[in-house]
């Protein structure tokens, strides 16, 4: 079985590590679910000085009205041997050996809040004692309790102090140390009136009462450190505190103790309970208490670390691991994001995710639309027929058919088709490059890298430019080809045919200019047009899948994968920079991931032996 000391000192530490990490409010966190013990009191109830007997030092600020202004979270680590010092949240790593010092940075602490009047905060100090005269326990001193504001304060200070206190005890895992003088009435006391409403069976209170030698001669306090005014379950113990005389003289707290301890030895009324009573046994007992609580506990306290670590383990994963500082890991981390992007990307080409559609909307609805705008009617007109004719001719007339005519008609015709070629191009163009930038928000493992983000968008979008080049000279060369070798077939088919209306002893060169024979060149030249029509409305598809669409699905990213491979570590650094409040929020979480994986495995490994 693990010794008491080792299991409350575990609880102590993971208590400090919660604390420094900022882990330690809030429903739920595991501050909340470790056992501690709020010390509650009237003002001059001797609050201070039953903690200063427990520490076994002389460190809290003294004075009249309301000393303690702010919580002050005290933990006591019991060492084996060694100097005692004193170590606060705030100023880490400056470990206090001079008590008196510890005495002025609470004050200080306390005013750099609160100022100098008599205000209260509920922004606690955490301070940390280490010694070889204590037992490991965590105590949290609270302001007194009082009736009435004084000078400088307002009228709800009252109702605040309570409200302050009353957080702390009505935890169900807060004991209670009810600090009671013994000169007054018990039913007057507002440590117990507060206990009884927060804990009415008294399973969490401590009843201690103090200013027993203060008491009026022939009285005693029997009654109520026996249990016969008011039972709790715990039993009440006296405590004898330093006079104002010994204060004065600087009796050291070890003094004070063997003071005490012969005050109940010798006592004819406490005689009887010397083995109960004063601050040395109270702290026993107290830290009995905390080691049985904890232990009942701690399955629940094992069930809610696991269930937290599981909510910082898929946080942090969504928030993204970590990266090793090494560039091999590096490198595998920008390859990793660069793969992630290029799989979303993929997707919205082949259907995963919507955008893909809008490319076969190109080819289905835009490309058709622009090809039946073309100006052929105005272009293919008598008008212009008779005047490409003539000037094709020259100063000599044809002789049978006006080749030269009809190959000008049909080049300037064909050439009208480039500019809804290029115009697909650039559709899809920016198609791609909205995939690109949709793909590049869709990637989770990205949003954490901004200057990835940045580098991998500027690289798509270079390689996107590369193939619209490319697609661009591929759609006018298929124009081109158009152009340059026209189908000769259809022309003879077309020689066969008689012209409709036309007078068979005509000669060709009565007619040649005649309205019949140029409308019949417009026709012909409209068909083979058409024709062209035809055959690119289906080729111009083709080949931008082919150079844009396909080329962005095989190699995106390939010269952006080249040119990383060769970049040097500080280059490869820069590359994962991440946003600073990012970075800071991972880090605070896996520091928790780890306090509460350490509480875990140790707590386990002392709990059962």
């Amino acid at each position: 079985m693990a010794t008491m000391e080792s299991l409350i000192g575990l609880v102590n530490r993971i208590q400090r590590a919660c604390t420094v990490l900022g882990d330690h409010g809030g429903e739920g966190s595991l501050w909340e679910a470790l056992p501690s013990v709020a010390v509650v009191g009237g003002q001059s109830s001797g609050k201070s000085s039953v903690l200063e007997s427990v520490v076994g030092r002389d460190f809290l600020p003294r004075g009249s009205g309301i000393v303690t202004r702010r919580p002050l979270v005290l933990q006591l680590h019991k060492t084996d041997a060694g100097t005692e010092y004193a170590e606060f949240l705030h100023a880490p790593r400056k470990k206090l050996t001079d008590f008196a010092a510890v005495r002025k940075e609470i004050q200080d602490e306390t005013d750099r809040i609160t100022g100098k009047s008599k205000q209260i905060s509920n922004v606690p100090i955490h301070l940390s004692i280490y010694s070889p005269h204590v037992v490991n326990l965590t105590l949290i001193d609270l302001p007194g309790l009082t009736k009435v504001a004084v000078e400088d304060q307002p009228e709800s200070i009252v109702q605040d102090i309570e409200n302050m206190v009353r957080s702390y005890v009505e935890k169900p895992n807060c004991i209670i140390l009810a600090i009671s003088p013994a000169n007054q009435d018990i039913a007057t006391s507002d440590a117990i009136k507060l206990g009884r409403e927060v804990d009415p069976a008294g399973e969490r209170t401590f009843g201690v009462l103090t200013k027993l030698d203060l008491m009026d001669k022939g009285t005693n306090a029997l009654d109520v450190l026996e249990g016969r005014s008011y039972r709790l379950q715990h039993p009440w113990v006296g405590i004898v505190n330093r006079s104002q005389a010994d204060i004065n003289k600087n009796v050291d707290m070890i003094a004070a103790r063997r003071k005490e301890q012969e005050y109940f030895a010798t006592s004819p009324d406490y005689g009887h309970l010397a083995h109960k009573m004063g601050s040395e046994y109270l702290a026993k007992l107290l830290s009995q208490h905390l080691e049985s609580v904890i232990r009942a506990r701690i399955p629940s306290i094992i069930a809610l670390i696991n269930k937290t670590i599981s909510e910082l383990d898929a946080e942090l994963d969504w928030l993204g691991r970590p990266i090793g500082v090494d560039s091999g890991a590096q490198l595998y981390t920008i390859l990793e994001m660069c793969r992630a992007f290029d799989r979303i990307f993929k997707e919205h080409l082949d259907g995963g995710r919507p955008g893909g559609d809008r490319i076969y909307g190109v080819f289905d609805n835009q490309l058709p639309a622009a090809l039946k705008k073309l100006p052929f009617d105005r272009h293919l007109s008598l008008h212009n027929v008779r005047k490409v004719i003539s000037e094709a001719d020259g100063y000599q007339p044809h002789l049978i058919a006006p080749e030269q005519g009809y190959r000008r008609l049909i080049d300037s015709s064909l050439s009208y088709f480039k500019g809804p070629a290029e115009a697909s191009v650039d559709a899809v163009h920016f198609v791609l490059k909205d995939l690109v930038r949709k793909s590049i928000g869709e990637t989770e493992e990205l949003k954490r890298f901004p200057t990835l983000q940045a580098d991998i968008s500027a690289a798509a979008n270079e390689a996107l430019e590369r193939f619209r080049d490319d697609s661009r000279k591929t759609v006018l060369r298929l124009v081109d080809m158009e152009a340059s070798y026209l189908t000769v077939e259809f022309f003879r088919k077309l020689s066969h045919e008689p012209e409709k209306g036309s007078n068979p002893t005509s000669t060709p060169a009565t007619d040649r200019y005649g309205d019949n024979h140029l409308r019949k060149i417009g026709s012909n030249v409209s068909a083979y047009v058409g024709m062209v029509y035809d055959t690119l409305k289906n080729t111009i598809p083709k080949a931008i899948v082919h150079s844009q669409v396909r080329e962005a699905k095989r190699s995106l990213l390939n010269h952006f994968y080249a040119q990383v491979g060769s970049r040097e570590k500080k280059q490869l650094g820069a590359m994962l920079d991440e946003d600073p409040t990012l970075m800071e929020k991972r880090d605070a979480i896996a520091k928790r991931l780890q306090l509460y994986t350490s509480a875990r495995d140790e707590i386990d490994s002392v709990a059962w032996k």
